[in-house]
């Protein structure tokens, strides 16, 4: 995918930034990981799942009963790729 010379070189179908979430993987996660959603750069995505073709994002400052961001699942075309090292 790209020249990373570290262990993990591919990303997961399906990611999360949660540490509660099974499909958290701090591995990953410590690489420099960038979304792209439509052909747009986010930021701001907490879960995607590429074979599923969607992102959870927060939706504004809104807050569950648990003080959790409320989520919101968009979907479409995502691609997510290690940003390259500066």
């Amino acid at each position: 995918m790209t020249d990373n010379n570290d262990a993990t070189t591919e990303l997961p179908d399906r990611l999360s930034t949660d540490p509660s979430s099974p499909f958290y993987n701090a591995e990953v996660l410590q690489q420099d990981v960038g979304i792209r959603f439509k052909g747009v750069e986010k930021t701001n995505v907490e879960e995607y799942c590429v074979s599923e073709g969607w992102v959870k994002v927060p939706a504004g400052a809104a807050k569950d009963r648990y003080g959790n961001p409320l989520m919101i699942k968009l979907s479409g075309p995502v691609e997510p790729y290690f940003r390259p090292k500066t």
